[in-house]
């Protein structure tokens, strides 16, 4: 299962329309990507699945302490075909 943080208002999905996504997320003044940023604790020195689990837990913590009260966590499946 992948996951992305969002806020509740934006109506685009960041997984398919990410450059709109993206768009409205700065122009609402957000920048919601530089804010998992400083929340993460990442380094070049993690595998792909350490990474991907630290930015998992940093967007868990932002949706739990979700101090604007504005921010959800969007999943989809993450199915490779073989």
């Amino acid at each position: 299962m992948e996951s992305m943080l969002s806020t509740v208002d934006n109506p685009f999905d960041p997984f398919n329309q990410w450059d709109k996504w993206l768009a409205f997320d700065e122009e609402k003044g957000y920048f919601t990507c530089e804010y998992l940023g400083r929340i993460a604790v990442v380094s070049n020195e993690l595998s792909d699945a350490e990474y991907s689990a630290e930015v998992e837990a940093a967007i868990d913590e932002i949706v739990r302490e979700n101090i604007t009260g504005n921010y959800k966590k969007v999943q989809r499946n993450n199915i490779q075909a073989t």
